[in-house]
């Protein structure tokens, strides 16, 4: 089957494409961060991260970083027009009382009904990193995933039980990945797209469950 994964850039463009205007989205640590990237200017989204901003803008341009606005992830960043940063525990007020249409995570594991695991994979010597993920997950209206399908070993991150820590239960609604878009819902997974040349069953044989078109 003749088929080409989705590039990180790629993937980010797809996360983006699917923001309505108008929402407040938080982007997690890792590929999340270069949803910013991807971001029309016509439309008005507000970019929060964790750390204590909103209004974040993309990735400033080589040579004009300032270490002094960074992200969660401690990557230079810009502020857009009306932004503003502010003290951690407002950030996380933010995050715990719903003002959050959208967050966008990283996932070691997500199950077919929407259970999350993105903290800790229960290696020896693998450091626990949950950070704001728990507050996230629960606290923002929608929770969407963003990852690579397979591991480095094969094995399909989406599961029909995670087999890792949750961080949260039944709360993903979407998956992002380099070869399809998914929906978690109640009956399963449910695919929303996938790369040219892929095909339902393939797919399917690659996660190992059951798959619907949605």
């Amino acid at each position: 089957m003749n088929y080409t994964r989705r590039t990180k850039n790629e993937l980010a463009a797809r996360v983006a494409q699917d923001i309505p205007e108008g929402a407040t989205v938080n982007l997690g640590i890792g590929q999340p961060t270069l949803v910013a990237n991807h971001i029309p200017s016509s439309r008005e989204i507000l970019l929060h991260s964790e750390n204590g901003i909103l209004g974040m803008g993309p990735a400033p341009a080589a040579g004009e970083e300032d270490y002094d606005l960074i992200n969660a992830g401690k990557q230079p960043v810009t502020l857009l027009p009306g932004g503003a940063f502010f003290h951690h525990a407002d950030s996380f007020a933010m995050m715990r009382g719903g003002h959050l249409d959208i967050c966008v995570l990283g996932a070691f594991q997500v199950s077919a009904h929407g259970d999350l695991a993105n903290w800790h994979t229960g290696e020896v010597g693998a450091i626990p990193a949950v950070g704001g993920a728990m507050d996230l997950a629960i606290g923002a209206k929608q929770t969407w995933v963003m990852m690579d399908l397979l591991t480095k070993q094969g094995q399909s991150k989406l599961v029909a039980q995670c087999t890792y820590p949750l961080t949260g239960i039944a709360c993903v609604k979407r998956v992002y990945t380099d070869l399809a878009t998914l929906a978690c819902t109640p009956s399963g997974l449910q695919v929303l797209d996938m790369v040219p040349g892929l095909s339902l069953q393939a797919l399917s044989e690659l996660i190992g469950l059951p798959l619907t078109l949605a």
